[in-house]
């Protein structure tokens, strides 16, 4: 058996991992890389095998980093099937949709600006990676499994999904896997994002089953997150603060999850009476979907938010000041809003949707404030926003950053250092760690943090490096 690395390796998007065994390609997600345009277009168009070779995908969730190469692959010739929990399938048939849609769009307006250059070339156009075809395709080669279900990837290779707590319908993906020539038997384990314990919403990440082989996100490996406990009194400080002085929140948000983690905790905020009565809105169709498909999967849901919510028929996702925008002229119709209001769009890291128009229009007022509530990738709008960059540019025009940058860290739904230490130290059986899914600095600290607790055989994989792990495997 053998394990190949073909994304998310040194860095945090575009999550591909390959395993090899019994005649079978196994890719564990797919994901889009994202950050600098020419780079992330690169990478995104080479996933360093034939799309043609793969047998099978087990998506670990829905995040456009973990499945937004999907589309691609399959128009580069995958046919096989794509193993996903039921809420993951659910959100995908609306985020690949939505990807393919925004490509599409961001391709054309990009593209009519670059055209009425004067020194213009037909070589500057852009072309998406994808279409809405190719999206409509992928959804018909998913399968939804529920957690905990054993099921028959091909022959001696069963796959189960346990809670991973990320987002909703996140899954860690566990594989007891009999080599047919050796007869030795592995067990390997993928986190794909590992949540955190007591965020709101979601039910807290499961135990790993045993598991000697471990693939592990390290997102946050040398970092700390703020207790969720403060995340109340924090944002009822931000939004009072900018509210006060006339002000407009801008929140770029990822349509799952921190979306719907926003607007529960405003929804406390606003019928407690803690922050004043101003216009919310949600400017992301695709978080209109998202919202509904919540509603439709309550058994993700930890048992405060279903009591509380559930059982009492109440929507965790609408209240009285929130209005979800659904068309473009909805949308464009902000920019022209007078007073303070919470204005949370996609997407999450700045590169696309429209979140870009909304900072474009807002980012030059010192009366306004950028809330960061997740992780910004290296090379994005969204990391260069955080850094507080006095020069941005947004669709290929220069903005000076004027608006006040807040960041509330509490927010992240990834596992940090303490989290992963926990975790990993709880498997049993270990033989050895991969770290995915962090950058160099954040992997190669976690990897000397576990060494000194005494996880010895720990790897940071760089991109397309090959591993084997027959000759450590334990006889059946």
């Amino acid at each position: 058996m053998k394990f190949q690395f073909w994304g998310a390796a040194k860095e945090v998007t575009g999550s591909r991992h390959l395993i090899e065994v019994n005649g079978k390609r196994i890719l564990l997600d797919c994901g889009m890389f994202q950050g600098n345009r020419k780079e992330a277009e690169a990478k995104n168009k080479d996933f360093g095998f034939d799309p043609k070779t793969i047998d099978a995908v087990i998506l670990s969730h829905a995040h456009i980093d973990h499945s937004g190469g999907l589309p691609l692959l399959v128009k580069q010739g995958f046919k096989g099937p794509i193993y996903s929990t039921f809420a993951t399938r659910d959100l995908c048939n609306y985020m690949l949709m939505d990807s393919a849609y925004i490509q599409e769009k961001d391709a054309e307006y990009i593209n009519k600006k670059r055209m009425k250059n004067p020194d213009f070339k037909q070589e500057d156009l852009i072309t998406p990676l994808y279409g809405v075809e190719d999206a409509k395709q992928t959804l018909f080669q998913f399968f939804g499994i529920g957690y905990e279900t054993a099921f028959v990837i091909g022959d001696g290779i069963i796959c189960s999904f346990y809670n991973a707590g990320h987002i909703l319908g996140s899954a860690l993906i566990h594989l007891l896997i009999k080599d047919q020539k050796t007869g030795k038997t592995f067990r390997v384990g993928y986190t794909g994002d590992l949540g955190r314990k007591n965020l709101p919403i979601l039910k807290d990440p499961t135990p790993m089953p045993p598991t000697e082989y471990l693939l592990i996100e390290s997102t946050y490996g040398n970092r700390f997150h703020e207790s969720m406990l403060d995340v109340g009194s924090q944002l009822k400080e931000i939004v009072n603060r900018v509210a006060g002085r006339g002000g407009k929140i801008i929140v770029p948000a990822f349509s799952v999850e921190r979306t719907q983690e926003m607007v529960y905790h405003l929804n406390v905020l606003w019928q407690n009476e803690e922050i004043p009565d101003i216009p919310i809105f949600v400017d992301s169709p695709l978080s209109v979907n998202i919202s509904e498909v919540f509603i439709n999967h309550p058994e993700c849901f930890d048992k405060e938010v279903y009591d509380e919510f559930i059982n009492n028929r109440k929507n965790p996702f609408g209240f009285g000041r929130l209005q979800y925008i659904h068309s473009v002229d909805e949308s464009k119709a902000l920019n022209g809003l007078n007073g303070p209001a919470i204005i949370i769009s996609s997407s999450g890291m700045c590169e696309n949707g429209r979140i870009l128009h909304h900072l474009k229009n807002n980012i030059e007022d010192s009366r306004n404030l950028v809330l960061i509530v997740g992780y910004m990738a290296q090379n994005t709008l969204g990391r260069r926003i955080l850094e507080k960059q006095p020069v941005v540019k947004i669709f290929d025009q220069e903005y000076r950053l004027k608006a006040e940058v807040a960041v509330m860290n509490a927010f992240s739904g990834h596992a940090d250092r303490s989290d992963l230490l926990d975790f990993i130290t709880n498997v049993k059986d270990l033989k050895k760690v991969f770290l995915v899914h962090g950058e160099e600095s954040q992997g190669l600290s976690l990897k000397d943090f576990l060494n000194e607790s005494g996880i010895k055989d720990v790897e940071t994989p760089s991109l397309g490096e090959t591993f084997y792990v027959e000759e450590d495997s334990k006889p059946e």
